[in-house]
């Protein structure tokens, strides 16, 4: 019993410090990773063909991951293409953007991405195993509640020289106003094994680059933070190594934090007609899926447990922020589907003060607070079908 009582005292005392602990919640959702999944998911993407720049395997290969994030739960307004050209073809390209909203920090992202397109074959491993791994951590957290906003990206371009993640930061991580607040970019390429070999390592990759070298020591932290989510969610080692020729590096030329995973057995398939999952370990893949689901729960702070978790599902993820507002509230539409709503102001005595109809709303709407009043108000948001009421505070 005295032993008991020691493990429990020593645990709730690195807990209240900070460190990195298991977490029972958080392993109860990794368990839930399926490895029919990832494996259904390899044998479509592979069906797809060679998504290249121009071929309608890459068209095609849009409209399958679009169809496997409604399919998950997400709206249309919680997915975004942003298109792009480059070198001089007319040809048009996509990355695919799925944002989930913070609770505490919606303004701040953790970005969890792998590109989808692929050179000299099918790409099964090099990255269809990153990006089935990213639609089961999707698929996933969708219903669970985060502090920090979490961005699921798929880039294409990326065979090419990183242009799709070249593209995002330019046009739109660098053209928000003020720019896209990020907390890390996790970045998932190649992460499929080697059929035949044994597949029990994963590589995890960190900045160590010299242009620039700002957030180096700040992505070493975040990579031993990963390293450690490995341990505590997954079957598999790690191996420490360094970043480089994925997209994360279009982060880091920015001057992001980032981190990676890489199979450490490497495949010699790669960029051939020979990329094939026949060629792969679906074991191995799972548990790098395993391992990514622990970690994105871990840097985005997911909730440690259910309670919490009914009211974020009634109110149908919607939030508004920030509280206490100034000059702007925000409203987050959360999974609401309905095109239109109506947003309303209650103050005190019960009196609406302010009220707008929204048509065609995007997942974020900006209201103006000019000329509110300062103090605590009732907002309502109302739908034909549904109707949200939170306490906001105005200063």
């Amino acid at each position: 019993m005295k032993n008991l009582l020691f493990s429990l005292a020593l645990f709730l005392f690195i807990l209240k410090g900070n460190a990195q602990v298991y977490i029972p919640y958080y392993g109860s959702i990794v368990e839930q990773c399926s490895q029919t999944n990832i494996t259904n998911n390899l044998t479509e993407y592979e069906s797809l063909g060679l998504k290249r720049r121009g071929t309608s395997a890459l068209d095609n290969t849009v409209n399958w991951l679009k169809n496997k994030y409604l399919s998950f739960g997400y709206t249309t307004s919680q997915i975004q293409e942003d298109n792009y050209t480059y070198n001089g073809s007319p040809a048009t390209c996509k990355n695919i953007i799925i944002t989930k909203v913070g609770t505490v920090y919606p303004n701040t992202y953790v970005i969890v991405c792998g590109h989808y397109d692929s050179i000299g074959g099918t790409g099964t491993n090099d990255n269809g195993s990153g990006l089935v791994s990213i639609l089961e951590t999707a698929r996933l957290l969708r219903n669970i509640p985060t502090e920090y906003s979490i961005k699921f990206i798929n880039f294409s371009g990326e065979e090419d020289g990183l242009y799709g993640s070249k593209h995002y930061v330019s046009a739109i991580v660098n053209g928000t106003n003020p720019k896209m607040d990020i907390r890390l970019v996790l970045n998932l390429d190649e992460v499929g094994g080697v059929a035949g070999l044994t597949n029990d390592t994963i590589t995890c990759e960190r900045d160590t680059s010299n242009s620039p070298s700002t957030n180096n020591a700040l992505s070493a932290t975040m990579t031993d933070e990963l390293i450690t989510c490995v341990g505590l969610y997954s079957p598999l080692n790690t191996y420490l190594s360094y970043a480089y020729a994925s997209d994360y590096m279009s982060f880091q030329s920015n001057n992001e934090i980032i981190t990676g995973l890489f199979e450490t057995n490497e495949t010699t398939h790669k960029h051939t007609n020979t990329d094939l999952l026949i060629y792969m370990d679906p074991i191995y893949n799972y548990n790098v899926a395993k391992a990514t689901i622990g970690a994105t729960m871990h840097f985005a702070k997911a909730a440690t447990s259910a309670l919490g978790n009914d009211d974020f599902q009634n109110d149908s993820q919607v939030s508004f922020y920030p509280s206490p507002a100034k000059d702007t509230l925000n409203i987050n539409m959360g999974t609401i589907t309905e095109a239109n709503y109506s947003f309303s102001m209650v103050d005190v005595q019960g009196k609406v003060v302010f009220q707008r109809e929204i048509q065609n709303a995007h997942l974020i709407e900006s209201i103006p607070l000019e000329g509110m009043s300062k103090g605590i108000y009732l907002a309502v948001l109302q739908t034909k079908t549904k109707r949200i009421t939170k306490k906001i505070i105005v200063e």
